[in-house]
């Protein structure tokens, strides 16, 4: 049996990564995935291949599951307002079906 739900992907700078935790938590997700990103955007390449001398130079992917795409936009959008204007990144949400899922 599948649920359908929203799936929320932020990709920026890995300095950010406890400030969009803390968003993502008062947003009441209930979980997310964090992975090391890289590759090539309108402020510049990073690698994720290649070791980097300071947090400026990394970047981050986040994966969210939510049952409610309220909540993935909400989640999105104090991200991209408090953040996109000064650091690089992109956010997008997919719908998705999720199988035997625990708990959204």
């Amino acid at each position: 049996m599948t649920q359908t739900a929203a799936k929320l992907v932020i990709i920026t700078e890995k300095v950010l990564l406890k400030d969009i935790t803390k968003i993502i938590d008062a947003a009441g997700a209930t979980g997310y995935t964090v992975m090391a990103a890289g590759g090539k955007g309108s402020r510049n390449t990073r690698s994720s291949g290649q070791p980097a001398i300071s947090d400026t130079f990394s970047n981050i992917k986040f994966e969210v599951i939510t049952a409610s795409g309220d909540v993935a936009r909400e989640i999105a959008d104090k991200v991209a307002k408090r953040y996109f204007d000064n650091y690089s990144g992109i956010a997008y949400i997919d719908e998705i079906e999720v199988l035997y899922a625990h708990r959204l």
